[in-house]
């Protein structure tokens, strides 16, 4: 009987840590959660420029020197100016573009993706039309630097008359 019974005890500690290691995890997992999905979002509207220069430049310095580029853009707000190209509505974005070249599968340039209280402005400009745009540089596809999360600085009032020479 005795045999037994010290059978039996290594078999409720096995349980006991089984159950205590259980709880060890969900408490991590509460805190994970708490920290990682509750924590307050960036605000971007509110986020200063880091650099300030022009969409060509901004373009010709990923297309010249990918990753130096790289280094000193991607992740960084920048203020960018330059002649607006086109505005494009695919589903639920807008998404504005500044294009200096023709690539593979288009036009090649810098994209900004407007944030939602921007989309209704960004859809009454026109192309040509000045415009200064801030943004979180997210990323370079080989043909075009991708902007996220993009604020309206300053629009001109009417694009360039190209008819008055």
């Amino acid at each position: 009987m005795i045999y037994l019974f010290q059978k039996q005890k290594p078999l409720k500690t096995w349980i006991a840590v089984i159950l205590g290691a259980l709880m060890v995890l969900l408490v991590v997992g509460v805190l994970f959660f708490w920290l990682v999905y509750q924590k307050p979002h960036p605000d971007y509207e509110a986020m200063p420029a880091e650099h300030a220069l022009s969409a060509g430049e901004l373009y010709t310095a990923f297309i010249t020197n990918e990753e130096a580029a790289h280094q000193q853009y991607i992740g960084s707000v920048v203020q960018i100016e330059g002649a607006l190209s086109q505005v494009e509505q695919p589903r639920d974005l807008v998404i504005v573009g500044f294009y200096f070249d023709e690539g593979i599968f288009g036009q090649a340039g810098v994209r900004c993706t407007m944030l939602e209280h921007y989309q209704q402005q960004a859809l009454q400009l026109v192309p040509g039309q000045g415009v200064i745009i801030r943004g979180l540089v997210t990323g370079f596809t080989g043909s075009d630097v991708i902007l996220d999360h993009c604020v309206i600085e300053w629009a001109a009032d009417q694009p360039p008359d190209d008819t008055q020479s």
